[in-house]
């Protein structure tokens, strides 16, 4: 059936410290970018905070940034959170988060196909008084492997896509999967100069038609940096995040100075891995 859409899930990763209006904000420009093309159906959200191991200055602990996402989605009937990034010792490249979204939605879909299988083995006596009965229905099941499982994109917004170019922040294999295999969706202020980010480098180039670009045209400026920074001033932050999300810090009493210098001249995990690979591991250029 020609008219079937692509079925999409869409992975956001970072580390949500803390979660904003601005990154829910962001499923919800992809999602309508997609249905408007006609195309896709986006089935699901997912948000991957990431682990501890990453070692970014100022990040607090998995535990309650996960917690914070799932509060702050519970009203949501298709953006979720997984933990299972966040709950890796060492820190993981977003690659093999892909991968094992891509990897878990597989193995869902076979699961699937078998279930929808089992009421025919039941079928036990009409089968003997039907032998050709289960000939058209073998035929039936072989389609799920052609069936489209859903591509699973990387939602990000312009600093995540603009980030490729930093020396040892990205493998340039990495990149060239995520943009060949799996897919980009990459939210911009109206006038950012993504294009001509894309347009400079060749492995973006090559793979444009799987970069999908959403201009947001109500700017949203809202940064997780920000929010931190209006906390230790002991400023309101409502309104910039969900209401459950603030009640969460106040209690927890979460952002402080202290909280900010954690880390504090440690190197970012990816560099640390990508500076000790003998192979060096080239921007793009």
């Amino acid at each position: 059936d020609p008219d079937r859409k692509t079925e999409v899930v869409l992975l956001a990763c970072g580390s949500f410290n803390p979660i904003t209006n601005m990154h829910l904000r962001l499923f919800e420009l992809a999602k309508d970018y997609f249905h408007e093309t006609g195309k896709y159906k986006v089935i699901k959200g997912i948000i991957s905070p990431v682990g501890d191991a990453y070692k970014k200055k100022g990040l607090i602990s998995a535990n309650h940034r996960v917690t914070m996402a799932k509060l702050a989605t519970k009203n949501s009937d298709w953006v979720e959170v997984d933990d299972w990034e966040s709950c890796q010792s060492e820190w993981l490249e977003t690659l093999k988060v892909l991968r094992y979204h891509h990897q878990k939605l597989l193995s869902a879909d076979v699961t699937n196909s078998l279930q929808d299988a089992v009421p025919i083995t039941k079928l036990g006596r009409k089968r003997k008084q039907e032998p050709n009965r289960h000939e058209p229905i073998k035929k039936k099941n072989q389609s799920p492997v052609v069936k489209n499982v859903p591509q699973v994109k990387l939602l990000c917004g312009s600093d995540m896509l603009e980030s490729f170019g930093v020396p040892n922040l990205w493998k340039l294999e990495d990149i060239t999967e995520i943009v060949e295999k799996h897919g980009l969706v990459c939210i911009s202020r109206a006038g950012n100069n993504v294009q001509k980010f894309i347009y400079e480098s060749d492995i973006l180039w090559r793979h444009k038609n799987n970069i999908h670009l959403v201009e947001e045209w109500i700017t949203n400026d809202i940064s997780s940096t920000k929010i931190r920074r209006a906390l230790r001033r002991g400023q309101s932050i409502r309104y910039l995040v969900p209401d459950v999300v603030r009640a969460y810090i106040e209690k927890n009493r979460l952002y402080s100075a202290e909280s900010e210098d954690r880390n504090a001249g440690v190197v970012l995990a990816p560099l640390q891995k990508h500076a000790s690979d003998p192979k060096g591991s080239q921007a793009l250029n």
